[in-house]
């Protein structure tokens, strides 16, 4: 061991003013240069206490012990009413917040790619529009959803008229011819009224 190569006690015994034996327990955990470690673990828990904990644990398992009561004192000193639990709880707070803080840059993400996707798709409409308006080969699904998007609805401009599915400019000549043909027969009656009125 460290305390029978150097001959120099470790912090425990050095700190319990007590001879170091060959097979001292706290040698491995507390070496000589790491005398306030002991000394805060001592404060807390007391040197009987830590003896017995780490006689009941496996080798393996007792450096991680030592760790553990050595940070748990730090802290216990440092604050002590809330000693680990204010640290652990402080840090459970801000995973919390930067969880949330996550969440809210997803869904902001998601609105812009939406905006994207529907930005290119209208550029995508617009250009096959222009391209088949310069050659006379536009197509009839570009022409339905920009008459969709930019003009009345057929039933707000024709309704109650008898006008043909299909070709919206021969549709809207139809409608046209009905609405002149509906304002003739009023148009004459009332120049045969003008005609019957007695100028005397």
């Amino acid at each position: 061991m460290a305390s029978s190569s150097t001959n120099s006690p470790c912090a425990a015994c050095k700190f319990l003013r007590r001879k170091c034996q060959p097979e001292c327990v706290f040698a491995p955990y507390f070496p000589p240069d790491q005398p306030q470690k002991f000394a805060n673990v001592h404060k807390v828990f007391g040197a009987s206490n830590v003896t017995k904990l780490l006689n009941e644990l496996h080798p393996s398992q007792r450096e991680d012990a030592v760790n553990s009561l050595a940070y748990e004192a730090d802290m216990r000193l440092r604050d002590p009413v809330y000693g680990c639990v204010g640290v652990i709880s402080l840090l459970q707070h801000q995973l919390r917040q930067l969880q949330i803080d996550l969440s809210c840059a997803k869904s902001e993400l998601s609105k812009y790619q939406s905006l994207g996707i529907l930005a290119a798709t209208h550029q995508s409409l617009g250009i096959n529009l222009l391209a088949g308006a310069a050659d006379g080969t536009a197509t009839a699904a570009v022409r339905d959803h920009y008459h969709h998007h930019q003009f009345f609805p057929r039933e707000q401009m024709f309704g109650g008229l008898d006008v043909p599915a299909g070709n919206n400019y021969d549709g809207g000549i139809l409608a046209i011819g009905q609405i002149t043909q509906f304002q003739q027969p009023r148009a004459a009656a009332g120049d045969d009224g003008r005609r019957t009125v007695d100028p005397s």
